[in-house]
């Protein structure tokens, strides 16, 4: 029996990566795919851990030679997805988990028509720049980049196939276990809190 893919996205600072690696480390049988970047490495990051970090050239060869499942450029960097590796595990049984963002998500999503779409939302526009501002990882004006491309990708909750708001990560997680584990593809139509999904996209509204 074939594996399942399952797709993460969100929104940077949304805590999705934080989320995928507990949910990988708790839950038997599930792989976290591993995406190739253009960007450099921050601290603490490893080659093969966090993520394959090539060169543009090296990057840009994989394209041509169809090396990729899903890929794009992102705050101004490449990432994709193997395909190669992705088509392994799930030949051979096991679920795949990929954190990619919303542009590589559509594209999964027009190929992989029973993939487990879920996205991850902060509690609040004011939150996610908190949490961006916080980690001390990126410049006022990287910062204010992604607060904008966040907007966007809240706004597009309504394509998967449920969306959970980590306000806290333990309850998120706890959401995000349960989802996986009960997930049927043909179970019908997403399972969310509409009104307070709501009331998150509301808030990146009301700044523009």
């Amino acid at each position: 029996m074939a594996g399942r893919l399952i797709v993460m996205s969100g929104p940077s600072g949304a805590g999705k990566t934080s989320l995928g690696r507990a949910l990988v480390e708790q839950v038997e049988g599930l792989r976290f795919s591993v995406s190739h970047t253009t960007r450099r490495p921050r601290r603490g990051e490893r080659h093969g851990v966090e993520y394959f970090f090539v060169s543009e050239p090296e990057f840009r060869e994989m394209v041509a030679r169809d090396r990729f499942l899903e890929h794009a450029r992102v705050h101004g960097h490449y990432y994709g997805t193997s395909r190669e590796w992705v088509t392994d595990c799930l030949d051979s049984g096991k679920d795949v988990l990929l954190d990619i963002d919303v542009q590589g998500a559509r594209q999964i999503m027009d190929q992989v028509r029973d993939a487990l779409t879920i996205l991850i939302l902060p509690p609040s526009r004011r939150e996610l720049e908190r949490r961006l501002t916080q980690r001390g990882q990126d410049r006022l004006a990287v910062i204010r980049r992604r607060m904008e491309r966040a907007a966007k990708e809240v706004g597009a909750y309504n394509r998967y196939r449920y969306a959970i708001i980590n306000d806290s990560l333990k309850d998120a997680l706890l959401e995000l276990k349960s989802v996986v584990g009960s997930h049927e593809s043909d179970s019908g139509g997403p399972v969310r809190n509409t009104k307070r999904i709501q009331e998150v996209v509301e808030t990146f509204k009301e700044a523009q």
